[in-house]
């Protein structure tokens, strides 16, 4: 029974948190004072919840950045299309198979480009 239960699989799904937000307050307000709320939040590059959450807890509003820069996000779409392609291969080779000899170029290709890629992270970084 011990073995048992050192050998069960991770059933996957979300990590769970270590303070969950489980409590829900609900708020009255006028419809021009929730406008200004939404604003604000939005203003602030935050959700509703995260705004009155640390205007509440603080007093004050610390503004993030969500936006990043457009070759961050060129980068962490080839790395998601790699990515993806590789479990692909790591997929089939774990299934006993071979692979083909398109596959096995486009394997080359992609190797070459996340090498490219780490070049222009370099690049760009400095």
């Amino acid at each position: 029974m011990e073995q048992e239960n050192e050998t069960k699989k991770n059933s996957g799904g979300r990590p769970k948190k270590q303070i969950k937000r489980d409590q829900l307050m609900a708020i009255k307000c006028t419809l021009y004072e929730r406008k200004i709320i939404e604003t604000k939040a939005k203003k602030s590059n935050l959700t509703i919840s995260e705004y009155l959450r640390e205007i509440g807890l603080t007093g004050k509003i610390d503004c993030r950045n969500k936006a990043l820069p457009k070759e961050i996000l060129s980068f962490t779409g080839v790395l998601n299309h790699l990515a993806a392609n590789l479990n692909q291969i790591a997929k089939k080779r774990n299934n006993n198979d071979e692979l083909s000899p398109l596959e096995r170029a486009e394997l080359k290709v992609q190797a070459g480009q996340v090498k490219d890629l780490a070049v222009q992270i370099k690049s760009f970084m400095s």
